[in-house]
């Protein structure tokens, strides 16, 4: 999320592994859209392999699974976000909705204020510098 020239990043961490953050939280909402795993990741961009790992990366981080798959003909076929999957994606969306507050902050401003509207041009340095 970018306010401004702050952009915040908000992460959970599990272990080593990123458990959540701003492109597993798209990938949900897409997922919860298309109603499928693998049309999720066509909407994003993403590859197939890649759009399932990180489903199952989600899966195995929390306490309880996000995305469940569906199998069987007809319409339960795909995948759905479980009640857990709508609960955190839910609750890491309203963080991103409160962090964006932080532009009202005084340490925002000081922030803002001391920097460049665009870098200085680049300078050759040398190998010893």
């Amino acid at each position: 999320m970018r306010v401004g020239p702050l952009k915040l990043k908000l992460q959970l961490v599990c272990g080593d592994m990123f458990a959540f953050g701003p492109g597993k939280a798209d990938l949900l909402d897409a997922i919860e859209r298309d109603g499928s795993i693998s049309a999720a990741g066509r909407t994003l961009g993403m590859s197939y392999r890649r759009t399932w790992v990180l489903v199952d990366e989600m899966n195995r981080c929390f306490r309880e699974k996000l995305v469940e798959t569906l199998t069987g003909g007809g319409k339960q076929r795909g995948a759905r976000l479980t009640e857990a999957g709508r609960a955190v994606l839910a609750a890491y969306r309203d963080l991103e909705a409160q962090s964006s507050q932080l532009v009202d902050e005084a340490s925002y401003a000081a922030l803002t204020g001391a920097l460049r509207d665009k870098p200085l041009a680049a300078k050759g340095f040398a190998a010893s510098e």
